[in-house]
Parts: C-alpha cells; structure tokens; sequence
C-alpha cells in the first residue's frame, strides 16, 4: 500500500490526502435552541495506510482522554502520518457539559451502540459515530477512567485473542493487559461487527486529571501508530523495555457491611488471598469489619469515597501467573512517568519528531 491515498468525506466535508481539518458533526440540539457540535479532527495522510479512531469522553465524566486527545494532537510526528488519523476528544458532549457519565435521557452511550436513527438520543448520537467515523476505520482506540468515585491503574482491555490486536495491546506500553469479553451495546462490540479492531485504555479516575495516566496514554497511542507503520521513529521513554503481562481474570471485592471505608493497599499493590484491604467502620460506634482479599493479584481499581454500602464494588484485583512480577513493573512504570512535564516530554519525543 505505497499509493496516494483517496479523498474521504466526513459528514458531507471533502477531506484531500495530505491535509488536516476538524469537521464538526451537528448533534442534536438543546431546548435553549443551542447547537451541540461534536468537533472531530481529521488527519488525512499523503499514503495510504490503516484508519485509526481515537475517541474521548464516550462517558461525560471521564476527562482524562479529552487531555490525551490534546496534548496527542499537538505531536510533530503526525505532520507525516501515513494513514488517517480521526481524534474525537469529546464525543458526548451533553455528559461533558453536565458532568455527567450519561447522556440527558439518563441512557450510557457506551451501552447504546450501534444505535439507530430514529431511536432515543443515545441511540441517535451512537448511530451517528458508527456511521461518520468507525465504519471508515480499521482501528480503535477508545479512552475511559474510573467510574462513580474510583480510579484504575493504566491497563489495556481487549479481546486478545485475536493475535493483531494482542500485539498491538503489547505496543501500547502498560504494564497490564486485560482480556476483556465484548460486552452488549458497547463501542468495542459495535466496532468488532464491522471488523474494527479495537484497545480500551482505562486509567485514573473520572472529573479528574492524572498527569501519569495522561502521559501513559499519550505515549501508548504513538507506540501504536508505530506499530502500524503510521508514524515514524520511536516514543522514547527512561524506562527499561518490559513485556506487559495478560490477567487471566479480575474479581472484585465488595463491602461486607455499610459503613466508612478505611483504605489499606492503594493502585498496583501485590495482594494475597485473605490479605487486609480495608477496614469498613460504624461511625457510630466501635465495630470495625476487615475487607480481605478472596484471590491472590494485583489491584487494577477501587473506590476513592469512603461511604459504601453492604456489597458495594471496592477493590478490583486482577489475577496473573506471576503476581510479584507484575507489581514490580507496575512500579517500575509509575516511576517512569513520575517526572517534572518538561523532562518527561524531552524523554518522551523521538529525535525524528523533533523539528
């Protein structure tokens, strides 16, 4: 595939190879007569090449992307990507406005996919990101955090066993790889049926900024544009090369009453069956009940807020052949990242980036 690449269009807009643009796709509107445009920026290369889509914010909450999105955007690399680039920073734009996971009909677009024309407002904005931007390309990546108060450890989630979207899980760079079954309604089901090969990357937590998570993800979707001859030379980083390891399985553990949650492990903390996590506290009197591990692994989640209620979600732990192995490069991971912004940029561009 060394030939000129063809035109495309974006929601009735002529996109030329070699050019760059935002087209904005007209949402439907709110009752004060405003219009919600969704922004999606366009980079359509001078030689063909995979079509990769890089969304942000499909929950209104989960802000981290939006920042991803930007700071990737902004890569001198991508002046010669080879290849079509589409970034949405913000799909729903209605939750970001509100702070909200969900859409203004109370609907989670991310359980709403493919959608429909004439179905409810979910279905309508799914129907429309389906149609504009996923049926023109061969990959996805799709940028989430936590959910109602909690964080996750940067990982990657994918049906690896499809070997091409292993191996691109492998590039991105995290420590953590989950095998993730597609789950109904979801963007990556939705992408599957049209063969669209897709990576979520879940890290930190949502109406929150992560700068580790941040510049995990910036570095991760380079490192898979690498992968797919998009862009040239490497994403350079301080730290050493290490293979991610694939969790077998994840199990969350629940609240064994309602009470105060007193946290004992944080992110990316080796656990072993029956170890304390947490104690969970009467506050109104002297009980204290222990939270313990049920399965020896790592914790990828957990709830920030300490109020919880009788089996209420608050650690996840994902479980490895190796968990000591793991944790060690799950710090080893933090560290690299854990810099002052200017080192950690200098660190993170290539010299071919560099103009």
């Amino acid at each position: 595939m060394n030939g000129e690449f063809i035109p495309i269009t974006v929601n009735g807009e002529l996109i030329k190879a070699g050019t760059r643009c935002v087209v904005d796709l007209n949402l439907p509107g709110l009752y004060t007569h405003t219009p919600i445009p969704m922004p999606v920026h366009v980079i359509h290369g001078r030689k063909e090449g995979p079509r990769v889509f890089v969304s942000g914010a499909i929950h209104g909450d989960e802000l981290n992307g939006v920042e991803i999105i930007r700071r990737l955007l902004k890569r001198p690399s991508l002046k010669r990507l080879r290849g079509t680039l589409f970034a949405i920073p913000v799909v729903n734009v209605y939750g970001v406005i509100h702070h909200s996971r969900y859409l203004p009909d109370g609907r989670d677009l991310n359980r709403s996919f493919p959608g429909s024309e004439r179905g409810s407002l979910a279905a309508r904005l799914a129907h429309q990101f389906m149609g504009e931007i996923v049926s023109q390309c061969t990959h996805g990546i799709d940028l989430h955090t936590g959910a109602n108060y909690r964080s996750n450890l940067p990982q990657i989630r994918a049906k690896l066993d499809d070997k091409e979207t292993e191996n691109l899980a492998r590039a991105f760079g995290v420590p953590v790889l989950l095998n993730s079954d597609l789950r109904d309604g979801s963007l990556r089901e939705a992408a599957a049926e049209c063969g669209v090969r897709m990576l979520v990357y879940e890290a930190g937590e949502s109406l929150r900024f992560d700068e580790v998570s941040i510049r995990a993800g910036v570095n991760g979707i380079l490192n898979v544009l690498r992968a797919l001859d998009m862009v040239r030379g490497q994403v350079k980083t301080k730290r050493k090369k290490t293979e991610p390891f694939i969790a077998r399985s994840s199990t969350w553990v629940r609240a064994p009453r309602s009470g105060v949650l007193c946290s004992r492990v944080r992110l990316g903390t080796r656990v072993k069956k029956n170890d304390l996590l947490g104690l969970v506290a009467d506050p109104f009197s002297d009980q204290e009940t222990e939270v313990v591990a049920h399965a020896e692994g790592l914790i990828i989640g957990r709830t920030n807020i300490p109020l919880v209620n009788e089996g209420e979600a608050v650690f996840h732990i994902a479980r490895f052949e190796s968990s000591k192995e793991v944790a060690s490069q799950v710090e080893a991971f933090h560290a690299g990242y854990l810099e002052p912004p200017e080192a950690a940029l200098e660190a993170t561009v290539s010299p071919d980036e560099k103009i």
